[in-house]
């Protein structure tokens, strides 16, 4: 009865010499999965070609997800994501060029302006109630219902003052609805 013994063929390269040829370890070739073609005694045998084959797959698999991988992802999901960060990079451009228009002064916040406004409006307001008295005893000659009435008038422009910043919002409104048309 002969053995079939198998010996090593030219092109075949041991683990240690296809790891040395490729420049990995012996340990980093063994992960690759490559199966030998042949083993002789305890020493596995390679062919180059199916090193390439390996490599050729594995890259494959890396570039193509498995069947499994695509069910329920959206196929658009890349060019939604692409739609998106351009939606975030141009909120973010307009964002940086209105904060420069507002460091140039060349654009105010509303809210400062409701604020602003309201405080002048306040100081206004503040300094038309003052004004009946300041009239009646720089001017002692004048008719008490003349100062009345102009005391009234006051009063009412004082109410409009005070109002004033609670209006900000509805001329603001008003504005813009004219610079649609």
């Amino acid at each position: 009865m002969a053995k079939n013994e198998t010996t090593k063929q030219p092109g075949w390269l041991n683990k240690s010499e296809m790891a040395k040829s490729l420049g990995i370890s012996p340990q980093a070739f063994d992960k690759w999965g490559v199966e030998p073609v042949a083993r002789v005694g305890r020493e596995a045998f390679y062919r180059v070609q199916d090193v390439v084959h390996n490599r050729v797959e594995h890259a494959a698999r890396k570039q193509q997800p498995a069947g499994s991988e695509l069910e329920g992802l959206d196929p658009l999901a890349e060019a939604k994501l692409t739609q998106q960060k351009i939606r975030l990079t141009t909120a973010q451009a307009y964002a940086q060029e209105q904060k420069n228009q507002v460091n140039d002064k060349i654009l105010v916040p509303v809210p400062f302006a409701t604020y602003a406004l309201a405080k002048i409006a306040a100081q206004i307001g503040s300094k038309l109630e003052t004004v009946g008295k300041t009239v009646s005893r720089r001017h002692p000659e004048i008719d008490p219902r003349i100062l009345e009435t102009l005391e009234r008038e006051i009063a009412m422009a004082r109410n409009i003052t005070a109002q004033f910043g609670d209006d900000l919002p509805g001329i603001l409104d008003e504005y813009l609805a004219t610079m649609d048309h």
